[in-house]
């Protein structure tokens, strides 16, 4: 087997790299013997190709037949390392050829096109073509003349046109005379039926063909409605902190109602959707023979009425976490729901940041614990069975590092209501009284505000309370590991004062993600999400401008990190500064004569482009408006791993810069994900194009030295000598532009739990 040569050594930061060669190794590793082992199956499939297939392309034919061509597992695998081309086991998904396979394949191709119509289609035995050590398949196909549907007919409609019953069916006149349709139209009408208040409705259908004319045929539709039905008893069993009265109230139909086969689906969702529920199940007792009255058996079955739930975990962004919660699950009867719950992050951060490869969890103050406390209340109905309220009262510290830490007590109403099974709209109030540590150069790059008097007023206790609408849907398969279906979100913010809030701004945030199987064992996934936030400014008296537009930290957006653009760090793709001391730009710069002259700090001329990266401190900013996109390939590797191959593309832009295009970063990469049960542990190793970017500095000020005012003890120290110029309490923001980051490694490593979309 061919092997990936010994990869070339890459300047940067060691901890990115070992764990890539680590994961690489591993994946090679196993992709051995499974290739070895696939040899005793036969030859090599190079390609299967297919002749006379007019009508159907050959990917659709593909999927109706076991025989498969050896292929490329992802796009992704082909650039910028070819690991395709290369033959690396992981980046293929080899097939052999197994001869009891071939005349299968040949009846089903047949099945599969006598199904959409083609009653004459010939297949040929296939033929196998020897090329090299491999061989390719051939299918030659006769798909002959189709059937139609020249004529569809319906009987027994009457008094039901007006319904709606028979619009935008799936069988249509001209149509093929496909058995999918016919089947597909049946149970359309079927359903229909059931939703109207005809439990027993039925449809029966027939093709004639005639012999004169084999080719179109007259299609009839039978509908027996069967008598008009309504809900008879409801009888309700497996009961015991619940009360039939919530039982029924949860159902949302009555004795005497209408009888729709959709009211049996949803009830039985809303009992599943009240938390001591375990499982639910709403049968109609529907006989052989046709009644009036449509009995109803509810079968409930609950689960304890406490519960205690702790689980923890660790990834590169936050390092150590545990949370736990307390619910009762039957709070006051009703099946509401009083929980308590708490949450420790950032554990061990500030001493083991190293050890345990914390790389992204911050330094100083940032790497000290976060935490949560919070207690909810959840009514399970208010006014319907399909709103629910949450009232919930918490106190947090949260940070996001090398950017602000927040300390915040509030409350959050939320009022949600099911719009069908897998789509809601919430509406919340957030009112929280929060406090913020940040760098002064976030407030004076991001806001604009440079006074000391100014930033500690930002910085002081201030309400930040906004009102909002969520919509989101969830049409995936599986909560922590989705294979196939949808999600989408879309969330609007808005702050005022006549919300009791001191910040201003409008915000939207909409995000898509896509999951479908490729095969068995191959997912292929993707998400889009775009964000804006506009600031109408901040109720508190800033004094360096009245116009100024602030919008909250909070609020802004940061891109990069392990649910991001996995190419950069957390938060460090987007507007950024390069944070200094004086004392540095002053400093004699190394192997690069004298630093910056004094006056060329006052007049903000001052370039510091000599100096290392090792004298900035880059600090994230955030941006008032975000584009992502991610598309990765999910594929088995063995029963207990997963390989993931990705690319990631994104940028967040910050006031006043124009979106372009141009602007979006490109980062592509591999992983690999160990199943859990609290979702698939991940690791990721992603590369970026980008090397250096040119970013501002912001420094502290200085004036000279003032006799009347100062002491010879506020002199600053330069290289061990005074010099006769001290600190202002302002900042400021140099002119020329440094380069940053030029020689930064250009792949970066992830650690976290669940999948990153």
């Amino acid at each position: 087997m061919r092997r990936l040569s010994e990869p070339r050594r890459t300047q940067g930061r060691p901890g990115c790299v070992k764990p890539f060669l680590l994961t690489s190794l591993l994946v090679l590793a196993i992709g051995s013997p499974l290739e070895g082992a696939a040899q005793l199956r036969g030859p090599e499939i190079e390609a299967v190709r297919y002749e006379g297939n007019a009508t159907f392309p050959a990917d659709s034919l593909s999927r109706a037949i076991v025989t498969q061509e050896t292929a490329c597992r992802s796009a992704v695998l082909k650039f910028p390392i070819p690991f395709c081309g290369l033959g690396v086991g992981f980046s293929l998904r080899r097939s052999y050829l197994r001869d009891r396979d071939l005349p299968r394949d040949q009846t089903r191709l047949m099945i599969w096109y006598q199904r959409r119509g083609f009653l004459e289609v010939q297949v040929a035995s296939p033929e196998v073509v020897s090329v090299r050590e491999e061989v390719e398949v051939l299918f030659r196909i006769v798909e002959g003349r189709p059937v139609l549907a020249d004529t569809i007919s319906f009987l027994g409609v009457d008094g039901l046109e007006e319904t709606g019953l028979l619009d935008n069916l799936p069988l249509r006149q001209g149509d093929r005379l496909s058995t999918l349709a016919l089947d597909a139209t049946s149970d359309s009408i079927r359903r229909r039926l059931n939703n109207q208040g005809f439990a027993y409705g039925d449809v029966f259908r027939r093709a004639f063909r005639p012999d004169d004319d084999p080719y179109n045929a007259q299609v009839t539709f039978e509908i027996v409605r069967g008598p008009p039905t309504t809900y008879g008893a409801i009888n309700i069993t497996g009961l015991d902190a619940l009360t039939v009265g919530t039982v029924r109230r949860t159902l949302q139909f009555n004795s005497g109602d209408r009888y729709r086969e959709v009211d049996i689906r949803d009830a039985g969702a809303r009992l599943r959707g009240l938390e001591i529920v375990r499982n639910a199940r709403v049968v109609p007792a529907i006989g052989e023979t046709p009644q009036s009255v449509v009995d109803v058996n509810v079968e409930v079955s609950e689960g304890d009425a406490y519960r205690v739930r702790a689980g923890g975990g660790w990834s590169t962004a936050e390092c150590l976490n545990v949370e736990a919660r307390w619910s009762s699950r039957n709070f006051l009867g009703g099946g509401r729901v009083l929980q308590v719950r708490g949450r420790l992050g950032n554990l061990l951060a500030s001493d083991f940041r190293d050890v345990l490869w914390c790389t992204q969890s911050g330094e100083g103050q940032f790497a000290q614990p976060t935490w949560l406390a919070a207690v909810d209340l959840v009514q399970p109905w208010i006014f319907s069975t399909r709103n629910s309220l949450t009232a919930s009262v918490f106190a947090e510290r949260q940070s996001l590092p090398d950017v602000f830490i927040r300390r915040a007590v509030g409350i959050q109403l939320r009022l949600v209501r099911s719009l069908r099974p897998e789509t809601t709209l919430a509406l919340f109030y957030r009112p929280e009284l929060s406090e913020l540590d940040a760098d002064d150069a976030l407030f004076c790059t991001g806001f604009l505000v440079c006074s000391p008097s100014d930033i500690e007023g930002l910085e002081g206790a201030n309400w930040l309370s906004p009102i909002g609408v969520t919509i989101a849907e969830d049409r995936s398969d599986d909560l922590l590991d989705p294979r196939t279906g949808s999600r989408l979100l879309l969330e609007v913010e808005h702050a005022a004062p006549w919300t009791a809030s001191d910040f201003r701004y409008d915000r939207l945030v909409a995000e898509a993600s896509w999951y479908s199987s490729l095969s068995e064992s191959t997912v292929f996934a993707t998400r889009l999400r775009g964000g804006w936030v506009g600031s109408g400014g901040f109720e508190g008296v800033v004094q360096a401008s009245e116009d100024v537009e602030i919008v909250h930290p909070q609020k802004r957006f940061y891109a990069g990190g392990a649910n991001s653009v996995r190419g950069f760090a957390q938060s460090r793709l987007g507007p950024r500064v390069l944070v200094s001391d004086p004392v540095d730009l002053l400093s004699p710069v190394e192997n690069d004569g004298a630093g910056c002259a004094p006056q060329a700090l006052v007049d903000l001329s001052c370039d510091a482009g000599a100096m290392a990266d090792q004298q900035f401190n880059p600090r994230p900013t955030g941006g008032t408006r975000v584009l992502e996109a991610n598309a990765e390939v999910r594929f088995r590797l063995a029963s207990w791993l997963e390989g993931v191959t990705f690319t990631d593309v994104g940028q967040a832009w910050g006031t006043d810069v124009p979106m372009a295009f141009s602007d979006l970063e490109f980062a592509p990469g591999v992983g690999v994900r160990f199943p859990s049960p609290v979702g698939p542990i991940r690791i990721d190793v992603a590369y970026r194009f980008r090397g250096g970017e040119d970013l501002p500095v912001v420094t502290p000020q200085i004036r000279a030295f003032d006799p009347d005012t100062d002491t010879m003890a506020d002199w600053l120290t330069v290289d061990g000598q005074e010099i006769p110029w001290v600190l202002t309490n302002d900042l400021a923001l140099l002119n020329p532009l440094v380069l940053f980051g030029e020689d930064e490694g250009r792949l970066q490593f992830h650690l976290s739990i669940g999948q990153a979309f």
